[in-house]
């Protein structure tokens, strides 16, 4: 009877300090990860397939320019997608999507264009503009457009980013 208790007293012991460990462990994964993730000029450098930005707060709407979008994805090896729309509360006059597609340069720590290109349209609340890019593999991309809405200038602005993503 008393070496079947220590048995018991052991496996459950063992069973504790087992699951200790797996615990220990896995805290230690995801604050690694979470340290892992590097934020240069308010993007943070991923290996997700694709990132989405919004125009960043809800107060910096104005009385046209309601939402804005930047969207970058991988679109195959070497391609990556860039994509970004604007959106107004009402018809305006004017309307303008200007999107910049930037590579991460490590060796000074910064983003710098690669292209760029601007969308206008006229008497609407909705416009967006993509475009399917060939790209250096090895390096972090990232997309950021300004959103331009309103029916006479000065106009309203925003802006939207996404996070970098590495094309391997």
């Amino acid at each position: 009877m008393r070496k079947i208790m220590k048995r018991r007293i052991l496996s459950i012991l063992g069973s504790a300090v087992l699951l200790c460990g797996v615990i220990t462990v896995s805290t230690a994964n995801v604050s690694a990860s979470e340290r892992e993730l590097e934020q240069v000029d308010g993007s943070y450098l991923t290996t997700e397939e694709k990132s989405t930005g919004y125009i960043s707060s809800p107060d910096l709407r104005g009385v046209h320019l309601m939402d804005g979008e930047s969207t970058i994805s991988k679109a195959g090896i070497s391609r990556i997608y860039a994509y970004g729309a604007t959106t107004a509360n009402h018809k305006v006059k004017y309307m303008a999507t200007i999107v910049y597609v930037d590579r991460y340069d490590e060796k000074n720590d910064e983003w710098g264009q690669i292209d760029a290109w601007v969308a206008e349209d006229e008497n609407t609340y909705y416009m967006s503009t993509a475009k399917s890019l060939k790209v250096d593999r090895g390096y972090y991309y990232r997309v950021h457009c300004n959103h331009i809405a309103g029916n006479e200038y000065p106009y309203e602005e925003e802006f939207s980013v996404t996070n970098g993503i590495l094309i391997p």
